[in-house]
């Protein structure tokens, strides 16, 4: 690998854990990255609201970014990038310096009827919490990037994960469980978090 290979904290979605990134941390392991460079977060309550999940990664990133001396790249799946984004309203830009959304639903999704917990409500479309996040633009020093698939049958309607201020980009054929274990969509994140050059839109 060229490219020094940043710091890397994922993030798992609604219900998951850090099982579920194990994939996508062995592909990046595989493309070169440290081992200690590699973080992986389990919130304490997997159905619980992004704003606890806020402070959790809020704490993981953090310390990776104080352990490596560097700003980090957060990779967050479905509900988490939720989580993700509001760290970054309350300040995380002085620690993140890419984030990639994957599967995430900004402005909620009808399937959010069938979850449960705080996080349930909250992806709900017209949700306090997401009309107040969606108030707020993206930190313009963070750089930001939303992958999305076609045929996800749990972020509908499917343009909810798209962000204004962040590059979107679409990947063919995985799907809303399969993106961060998927060939292609790895590959896609392992391409953003090196092009430290390619700015978000």
């Amino acid at each position: 690998m060229i490219t020094p290979a940043p710091p890397v904290l994922l993030v798992p979605g609604w219900a998951a854990t850090a099982r579920h990134l194990r994939q996508c941390r062995r592909f990046l392991l595989e493309s070169g990255w440290p081992d200690d460079s590699i973080e992986c977060l389990t919130f304490r309550r997997r159905y619980g609201s992004n704003i606890e999940h806020a402070a959790e990664l809020a704490r993981a990133a953090e310390a990776l970014g104080r352990r490596k001396r560097s700003r980090i790249a957060v990779v967050a799946h479905s509900m988490g990038g939720l989580a993700l984004r509001r760290y970054l309203l309350d300040g995380g830009g002085d620690t993140v310096d890419t984030a990639i959304f994957v599967g995430t639903p900004h402005r909620g999704t009808w399937m959010a009827w069938l979850a449960w917990g705080g996080g349930g409500r909250e992806m709900r479309p017209g949700s306090e919490f997401l009309r107040e996040l969606n108030e707020r633009p993206l930190p313009q020093e963070v750089r930001s990037f939303c992958l999305r698939t076609p045929i996800d049958t749990r972020v509908l309607p499917g343009d909810s994960a798209w962000l204004d201020g962040a590059e979107c980009l679409t990947v063919r054929l995985p799907t809303h469980p399969r993106m961060l274990s998927h060939a292609r969509t790895l590959g896609l994140i392992r391409e953003l978090l090196l092009d430290t050059g390619r700015a978000a839109a």
